[in-house]
């Protein structure tokens, strides 16, 4: 069911943030041409992604909020890591908070950068297997929609105008080609 975006009181430029910083990094190729860049680096310990497997034919979706493009995202639960937290540990309290699931079996299959050019940030694919009901509070400001998907049908996901974020779409086909046995993590 759709829902209205909030609403935007205002906007403005910061200086520093809580996740992020600009650093420069002065560069020397092996040609000798030097280049100062800069990117964008995280504060924190990473990033995990989750495909929830229900069943073996089917996945949970979330539809969130998405402040950066301004309306509501169908995609995989996510979040930051913790300290004092592993991947698995950090990917099972996303899930309990987002999706209201916990899970028997986690298993990291991967690592996805969102821009190498110019972020540090890398989060964490984990796949999420045999799910038993149960709740964490979490730090979103509405419950969000779980959404069933067939993974037969991911290719009908890439057609859909709320399905934009990169790495829920990539982490879906390397759960489903993980799960067909033709993608092993290295």
């Amino acid at each position: 069911m759709p829902r209205k975006p909030p609403v935007i009181h205002a906007t403005r430029l910061v200086d520093a943030s809580r996740f992020l910083r600009v650093e420069q990094v002065d560069l020397e190729f092996s040609n000798g041409e030097r280049r100062t860049y800069e990117r964008l680096k995280g504060s924190g310990l990473g990033a995990v992604i989750i495909v929830p497997v229900r069943d073996a034919e089917t996945v949970l979706l979330v539809r969130e909020y998405g402040v950066g493009v301004n309306r509501y995202e169908l995609g995989l639960p996510k979040g930051r890591l913790d300290h004092d937290e592993t991947i698995e540990q950090g990917a099972d309290r996303e899930l309990k908070e987002e999706v209201g699931y916990g899970a028997r079996e986690l298993r990291v299959i991967g690592r996805l950068s969102l821009s190498p050019a110019y972020m540090t940030h890398e989060t964490y694919v984990v796949l999420a297997q045999d799910l038993y009901p149960e709740r964490l509070p979490g730090d979103e400001p509405e419950e969000l929609e779980v959404v069933p998907w067939k993974f037969a049908e991911l290719h009908k996901l890439l057609g859909r105008e709320d399905v934009t974020e990169g790495r829920s779409i990539a982490a879906l086909f390397m759960a489903r080609e993980y799960l067909a046995g033709r993608f092993r993590p290295a």
